[in-house]
């Protein structure tokens, strides 16, 4: 039987109704008596018995017979027997590794962010974290906005920092904190020895860009638009480092987080005067697809880190990476 059979194929109600059945089977099949393996698992007797009837029903077949005053298995129930009792054990393994990823205390988060944040700000808010909550583990993955977003709705992640970041379908959003970008430019360049710059003057230049599923690519291309033209770019890339270390190699101009403590050789950091340059970073989950607004039952050490992140993290990122 292959996996597409359990859905599609003829076993479907036969292995439905085994799912269904599967611990009484296994009970009376122990105890060789349908009142003792009701007892052992709690429930009136003629519940067991039902169960057993039904799954004898679905199955066409005897899976027990009378032995005196309790049953044994038939031929068929034999043959049954060490299928269900394999399933049985991988079902508990299953529910002991989603036990495990759910401990309040000593479960698995999986959380996002961008490639901007690994440096400094991400390893900062996991030292706070684990400080706190030393059992905790993550999954951690870098990717893109729209990336992270798709991964968030789909269930993969649990929480992820994207910018720009908007509400939809399947995604809850909170805003964290606001980070000034600023234009980088070669050591030599002519806006280097500058304070300020408006992007206006750089409309000659050549740009370093993300590729255009990357947040800060589009925050870029509004913010020249903005500033009334459209830039003309260079090279394309997905990491930040590797915009930077083009930029100080003089090979173009970059519009990039501000950094605080940390400096590429070559490379200088000029304020935008005009237009406004930052973004924003937020903290996005997953949410009930025909209401944004209402919050996601996240289970335990993922709601743990997120009220972390929306009491701590705004004041991390503001200032870092």
């Amino acid at each position: 039987m292959t996996d597409t059979d359990l859905y599609n194929g003829e076993w479907t109600d036969q292995v439905r109704a085994l799912s269904q059945r599967l611990l009484p089977f296994l009970a009376v099949a122990t105890e060789q008596h349908v009142t003792r393996a009701a007892i052992g698992m709690g429930v009136p007797q003629p519940t067991v018995s039902r169960a057993i009837a039904r799954l004898e029903e679905e199955l066409g077949v005897a899976l027990f017979a009378r032995s005196g005053r309790g049953v044994r298995l038939t031929r068929h129930g034999r043959a049954l027997l060490p299928a269900a009792e394999r399933a049985a054990r991988e079902l508990a393994a299953g529910c002991q590794a989603v036990l495990a990823e759910t401990d309040p205390d000593a479960g698995r988060v999986s959380f996002a962010f961008l490639h901007t944040m690994a440096p400094r700000t991400v390893p900062e808010l996991l030292r706070t974290f684990r400080a706190q909550h030393p059992l905790i583990t993550f999954t951690l993955t870098q990717a893109s906005t729209d990336d992270i977003r798709e991964r968030v709705r789909s269930g993969e992640i649990d929480l992820g920092l994207v910018s720009p970041g908007t509400a939809g379908p399947g995604i809850a959003v909170r805003p964290l904190a606001t980070q000034p970008l600023v234009l980088m430019v070669p050591a030599g360049h002519r806006f280097a020895s500058r304070r300020q710059v408006r992007l206006a003057e750089a409309a000659t230049e050549a740009f370093i860009c993300l590729e255009p599923q990357y947040g800060l690519r589009r925050i870029c291309d509004d913010l020249c638009h903005a500033a009334g033209f459209t830039p003309r770019i260079a090279f394309v890339g997905q990491e930040v480092e590797t915009a930077r270390g083009l930029v100080a190699a003089g090979l173009g101009v970059s519009i990039l987080p501000i950094t605080s403590a940390e400096t590429t050789p070559g490379a200088v950091a000029v304020r935008i005067s005009s237009p406004v340059a930052a973004r924003t970073i937020c903290l996005i989950w997953p949410a009930d697809r025909d209401d944004p607004s209402a919050v996601h039952d996240l289970h335990p050490p993922a709601r743990r880190f997120r009220e972390f992140l929306l009491a701590n993290a705004g004041r991390l990122l503001a200032v870092s990476d």
